[in-house]
């Protein structure tokens, strides 16, 4: 620098300081809208997980209903109060009942509700084997009554028993309901 200018200290240090004012600003200014997107992220995951309870089949997150735009600002006010979800999820249980969940809590009552189809089909099948069984075990008893007492080779006994025994019947697709009207005169 040349001998007679000095450097103006003053201006450089109030630019240096409002510059980083203006970063920290920015800063916090980017924090928050962090916060808010989070915010945002969250209320959005829990509203898809919430029925409405005026539409019913919709999620509060996609309903336009009063009571839907006041459950979002709820659940907004309750993450930004620093609630975790469960707690929310609880809430919400607790004032509305357990149908306002897309997914119940999985206890006695709902293990009975969704396993009681397969309870039926299991048992409807047993009984199925079990006369298809019994059907089959009698005609084939029954033949070897007819042919008990007769001196027959094994082969002959054999050929005796498939002579006796009657091919399996091959259900049509309507037979079962012919047998329902025709049985019970329909």
């Amino acid at each position: 620098m040349p001998p007679g200018l000095q450097r103006p200290r003053g201006r450089y240090l109030a630019v240096g300081q409002s510059g980083s004012w203006t970063l920290k600003r920015m800063a916090n200014e980017e924090d928050a809208m962090k916060k808010a997107q989070i915010v945002d992220a969250r209320a959005r995951n829990i509203s898809h997980n919430v029925r409405c309870t005026e539409c019913g089949s919709q999620s509060i997150e996609d309903s336009q209903a009063d009571i839907a735009i006041l459950l979002r600002k709820l659940i907004r006010d309750e993450i930004r109060d620093g609630k975790t979800d469960k707690e929310i999820f609880k809430k919400l249980e607790d004032e509305f009942g357990e149908t306002v969940l897309y997914t119940p809590k999985f206890d006695m009552q709902t293990a009975a509700l969704w396993l009681s189809p397969l309870l039926v089909a299991g048992v409807a099948a047993g009984a199925w084997a079990y006369k298809k069984h019994r059907q089959n075990t009698n005609v084939h008893v029954m033949a070897l009554n007819l042919i008990r007492g007769v001196p027959l080779t094994p082969k002959e006994k054999q050929i005796m028993l498939e002579l006796l025994t009657p091919p399996p019947q091959q259900a049509s697709p309507s037979s079962w309901w012919s047998k329902l009207r025709h049985g019970y005169g329909f």
